[in-house]
């Protein structure tokens, strides 16, 4: 009986630990991944903006029902029309027909010119978010990155 108890202790007292580790386990691989993603979208987005035509560079919005600033659209040196684009949650990158998903996560995306003088340089900032648990968010901004049109 003293047996019984001392192990039912041990599980009243370890079952909240298992949790916390749990929680803090997920919130770490979560916090990971938006880091990998984040770092990857910023990589494809810098990587084809700077090799934009600055007098082709238009930023908008995809729809009403979207942010202003979360769409850029660019013809590269070479002609081909590159979009960049928020839909809700997702963030595409349109290449003339064909349209490739490169976030799942997109709480936030902002295309900016930082000066009005300068047309060559542009502030890409983003916030991703993703559900842990218990109804609960992890977000991640990537701070904005000026990018240097180089054409």
């Amino acid at each position: 009986m003293f047996v019984v108890a001392i192990i039912s202790v041990v599980f009243v007292i370890a079952a909240p630990m298992f949790l916390q580790v749990n929680r803090q386990f997920i919130l770490i691989r979560t916090r990971v991944e938006l880091q990998q993603e984040a770092r990857a979208v910023m990589y494809v987005v810098t990587r084809f903006l700077r090799q934009a035509r600055a007098n082709t560079v238009v930023i908008s919005r995809a729809g009403t029902d979207q942010p202003f600033c979360s769409k850029i659209s660019f013809t590269k040196q070479q002609g081909e029309t590159l979009v960049f684009q928020q839909e809700g949650v997702n963030l595409y990158q349109v290449i003339g027909t064909g349209k490739r998903p490169l976030s799942k996560n997109l709480r936030y995306l902002a295309f900016t010119f930082t000066r009005s003088d300068e047309m060559g340089i542009i502030s890409v900032s983003f916030t991703l978010e993703k559900n842990i648990f218990e109804g609960r968010k992890k977000a991640l901004h990537m701070a904005s990155e000026k990018v240097r049109i180089m054409n």
